[in-house]
């Protein structure tokens, strides 16, 4: 019993939706403007007493509750985030804190939109010399903290999420098949957050300036994907000896429906069944990949043998993508 797996989902979404008419009168465009460009209808926002590690505890508890084991029973526990509550401690802790997961060893890592991939990659990594161990991998962010209202580039795409996913050992011929990482830091600048670092503390000037706003060259993160991200699937799938038509279920980020629609076709992936949900949900960031994954498995349309190939993207500029043959949880 070597292989490693998913074990239980769980995902979570703030209660308040945003939805176009809104978020249209903050940006001086149209609510068909948005939806004709993103084909999002609506996304959530964190309650002002709801922080990062709030809605990941949710779905970390849900995941848990999918997988059926307890928060004791974690060797590690990673956070995924580009938006954690605040610069220290890691919002890992506070999650471990919540869910009493005492035993667990914890840590955050920033791959923006492609932290959960890579979070995978790292659970699956560190559990190889215990058998019967168990990694909980959560991405969550509340970019509507860091939104600037009159940006319309990003304010009609982002909104506010948690999924998570246990990793732990499944049967023979399941589990991971396959992951293939990729950072473009010359592309750094496609996305960012100025100031609130040590290069560009967060001053009065820095905030009447707006540098701590979440930024992006959309036509740029667009070539970007197009360019990078068909290829490193490609080269995934024939490391593991995959053909695209194999695929059952692609759960890519959710970026926006346009640019997710003409990816599907160039990465060939279109025979396959894309999880979408960013007509509800928008862009959550690194919540993206797993909300999409825990919704294709709580539908009911993601079963026991199905291959399942998940593809994170973003800031960095980054790529994570992952294979798997899913066991279902009986």
């Amino acid at each position: 019993m070597n292989a490693r797996g998913i074990l239980g989902t769980g995902s979570y979404l703030p209660a308040r939706q945003v939805g176009n008419e809104e978020v249209a009168g903050w940006c001086g465009v149209t609510a068909q403007w948005i939806e004709e460009r993103t084909e999002i209808l609506t996304r959530r926002y964190a309650a002002p007493d709801e922080a990062t590690s709030d809605l990941a505890v949710h779905a970390v508890t849900r995941a848990l509750e999918a997988a059926g084991i307890t928060a004791d029973q974690l060797d590690y526990l990673i956070v995924s985030t580009s938006t954690g509550d605040s610069p220290q401690p890691p919002t890992a802790y506070l999650v471990q804190n919540a869910i009493g997961a005492s035993g667990a060893a914890c840590f955050d890592i920033n791959v923006v939109c492609s932290g959960f991939v890579y979070g995978l990659e790292l659970a699956h990594r560190l559990l190889a010399g215990r058998p019967r161990g168990y990694a909980v991998v959560v991405g969550a962010d509340v970019y509507s903290r860091i939104l600037d209202h009159a940006d319309h580039r990003t304010t009609v795409l982002l909104g506010d999420g948690a999924g998570a996913a246990v990793v732990g050992p499944v049967r023979d011929g399941h589990g991971f098949l396959g992951t293939e990482l990729s950072s473009s830091g010359e592309a750094h600048r496609l996305i960012h957050v100025e100031a609130g670092g040590s290069r560009t503390p967060l001053t009065p000037h820095t905030v009447d300036e707006g540098g701590h706003f979440f930024r992006m060259d959309g036509r740029g993160v667009r070539d970007f994907v197009m360019e990078h991200v068909p290829p490193i699937l490609d080269r995934l799938l024939q490391s593991a000896g995959v053909g695209a038509d194999s695929v059952d279920h692609f759960v890519p980020h959710q970026p926006n429906g346009v640019l997710l629609t003409r990816l599907v076709e160039k990465a060939g992936m279109t025979g396959a069944r894309t999880c979408r949900t960013l007509e509800r949900y928008g862009n959550v960031g690194s919540a993206s990949v797993p909300v999409a994954l825990d919704d294709g498995v709580r539908s009911g349309a993601i079963r026991d043998g199905d291959i399942v190939l998940l593809a994170g993207f973003g800031g960095g500029m980054s790529v994570g993508t992952t294979l798997m043959r899913w066991q279902e949880n009986s």
